[in-house]
């Protein structure tokens, strides 16, 4: 007997705002219900009438091995004989902080914490204090969680300051965000005119270096390169965001890919194997200020949480054969391959950007997408309706035109070709045209 989806949505609502707790899963981007999921398993989602969805959302791209991994169920299975948390330091903590130190050598000292959040607000707080400076420059498009110096966009209002930033929610006052200076992705020219203005008040610039909350937007090579010059060239740090390109771009994360390393890198997702996680790290010089050794205060009662960090060195202890990156990249060029192709067919005009085993679909005659501005230009209606019609066939894409999609190891060649199957289906809709 099938549960009547809108009923159970309608009583979510009652108690949760929107009937969710975490915005994007209510799908008001795509215009429908959301679904409700009661299992998952390799690259399938199932929901409570026992609907199965090829994922592409993989839990925002920290499922990169696939649902429900036996290795890690096993590891969690064991380490919960002897409890699920104890307050103090465990040897395992120890063990999955050498681990990334190694796979990715900017990170000299990691702290852990308990989301991308409380990463990036922890290594701005530290970067302001190690360079004594108030500033930061963020990019529009870019999500570094949702604390409220960060929930900013450039602002159209201020005349006399054209990197001024406004609150994209409501709550956050104007004060908060005085040292928050937006520009456009992709535009280091515009980061060179914030350094002369405000050449000895930037403390550090934070970029996610493949953008994955604006839809999969890699950075150009110039791009990076040139915020590292400037921030060496002004003493500020350069931080990272790599939350979700961390472990699954490359071994290395984004920095080994464009060969540019971070004086702060933030972290989270795959780092948990599927638990809740986040982590900052960088620069013995620069993290060594934290408490309790210097003076920056940061803590978490369950940061370095024993389940999740068994259950993250245990997907990174996966993931150490380099194989595995080359299979999820053949893999995510095969499927995006298909979908141009039998879009090209049908004369629907998309843009698919891709890089490693992230990818995104704009509906737009644009050659490319490269920036915020750029998004916010493609079809909204034409992608929820490709949204809605794939789901439909049993395809579950991010439900946000501006978010990411994600392959993982668990996506076999049938998935895929399904995948492509649907959208040749769907491409021939009226719609489209």
């Amino acid at each position: 007997m099938n549960i009547n989806l809108n009923n159970l949505y309608m009583q979510a609502k009652k108690i949760m705002p929107g009937g969710v707790n975490s915005p994007i899963r209510a799908f008001s981007s795509v215009q429908t219900t959301p679904s409700i999921i009661k299992k998952a398993y390799g690259p399938y989602l199932f929901d409570i009438n026992k609907n199965c969805y090829i994922d592409y959302i993989c839990t925002w791209g920290a499922i990169i091995l696939g649902h429900n991994n036996i290795q890690i169920k096993s590891q969690i299975k064991k380490f919960i004989n002897n409890g699920l948390h104890f307050g103090l330091l465990t040897e395992i903590e120890i063990k999955i902080a050498q681990l990334i130190s190694k796979c990715m050598p900017s990170i000299e000292m990691i702290r852990m914490v308990n989301s991308g959040t409380e990463a990036t607000m922890s290594a701005i707080r530290l970067a302001r204090a190690y360079t004594q400076k108030n500033k930061i420059i963020k990019f529009d498009g870019c999500y570094h969680g949702h604390s409220d110096f960060l929930l900013t966009c450039s602002s159209k209002k201020n005349i006399k300051n054209e990197f001024s930033s406004q609150s994209i929610s409501d709550g956050i006052p104007e004060s908060a965000l005085s040292e928050t200076l937006s520009c456009p992705y992709n535009d280091y020219e515009s980061v060179e005119k914030i350094f002369k203005l405000f050449s000895n008040q930037i403390a550090c610039v934070i970029v996610e270096p493949i953008a994955g909350n604006m839809g999969c937007i890699p950075s150009q090579i110039k791009f990076l390169k040139q915020l590292r010059i400037l921030c060496n060239r002004f003493n500020a740090l350069l931080i990272m965001d790599e939350v979700i390109t961390g472990f699954r771009i490359s071994l290395g994360g984004a920095q080994s890919y464009y060969k540019i390393d971070a004086d702060l890198t933030c972290l989270g997702k795959i780092i948990g194997g599927g638990l809740p996680i986040g982590a900052f790290g960088g620069k013995k010089e620069i993290m060594q200020n934290l408490t309790p050794t210097g003076s920056v205060y940061q803590a978490g009662t369950f940061s370095g949480n024993p389940i999740s960090m068994i259950a993250g060195y245990t997907c990174l202890k996966i993931l150490q054969f380099p194989e595995i990156y080359n299979e999820l990249n053949k893999k995510t060029t095969y499927l995006i391959n298909g979908l141009n192709e039998v879009a090209k067919n049908n004369n629907v005009s998309i843009l698919i950007n891709q890089c490693g085993s992230m990818f995104s679909i704009f509906f737009t005659k644009n050659k490319k997408i490269q920036s915020y501005q750029d998004v916010v230009l493609c079809s909204k209606k034409k992608f929820n309706f490709f949204f809605r019609e794939m789901q439909h066939f049993g395809i579950m894409f991010s439900p946000s035109f501006s978010e990411s999609n994600f392959v993982s190891l668990k996506h076999k060649k049938k998935d895929l070709d399904k995948t492509i199957s649907a959208a040749k289906k769907v491409f021939k809709n009226n719609v489209f045209k």
